[in-house]
């Protein structure tokens, strides 16, 4: 019933997909952004549902998956995690990715919808200790695009890929101008 809502959803606003989705890899880190409004988890459950990905996952607190409501979260693709173990989050989430043989998992860079002067690094630490490729996406509220940006894999030079991040959501407008990413340097 909800994928039939978000096909109805995605069909209705007038989504489109911008890019290709590299399908061959199994393991992923989505950095989508920018995420400035509540609408956005809507554009990013249909777009998930419209790309055939409905298995991608997304992270949140373990408190919150506790009662009827951590029922519904891990039924929309939710994934407990403990921000107080002594096992940062970085080495939770990577550990998840050697447990699974496929795991795609949507975060935020900016981890917030407010606006911010620089990007999080957890998705691109995650990445790099999993050994998997990073694919920018990006809600395109303007022009009413999902943009999906080349897969990389975090190299060695860190500021070189922040550049390389930053460059691909630099044009993109969110909900919320002001609070995008486009304000930010490269």
């Amino acid at each position: 019933m909800f994928r039939l809502f978000l096909k109805l959803y995605w069909k209705l606003s007038g989504w489109k997909l911008s890019g290709k989705f590299p399908y061959q890899y199994k393991k992923i880190v989505l950095a989508v952004a920018p995420h400035t409004h509540w609408v956005d988890v809507f554009v990013g459950f249909a777009t998930r549902n419209e790309m055939q990905i409905n298995h991608a996952k997304f992270l949140g607190k373990k408190e919150l998956f506790k009662g009827p409501l951590g029922w519904i979260l891990k039924a929309l693709g939710g994934t407990p995690v403990d921000r107080f173990s002594k096992h940062g989050m970085v080495d939770q989430v990577a550990a998840l990715f050697t447990a699974k043989d496929n795991f795609i998992l949507g975060l935020s860079p900016e981890g917030t919808r407010k606006r911010v002067n620089t990007l999080r690094t957890g998705f691109y630490f995650i990445a790099k200790k999993a050994g998997v490729p990073i694919v920018p996406i990006g809600f395109d509220f303007e022009n009413k695009k999902v943009i999906i940006g080349d897969a990389f894999f975090a190299g060695d030079n860190e500021a070189e890929d922040f550049k390389k991040i930053i460059a691909f959501y630099s044009k993109i407008k969110g909900k919320v101008p002001n609070f995008d990413l486009r304000h930010l340097k490269i």
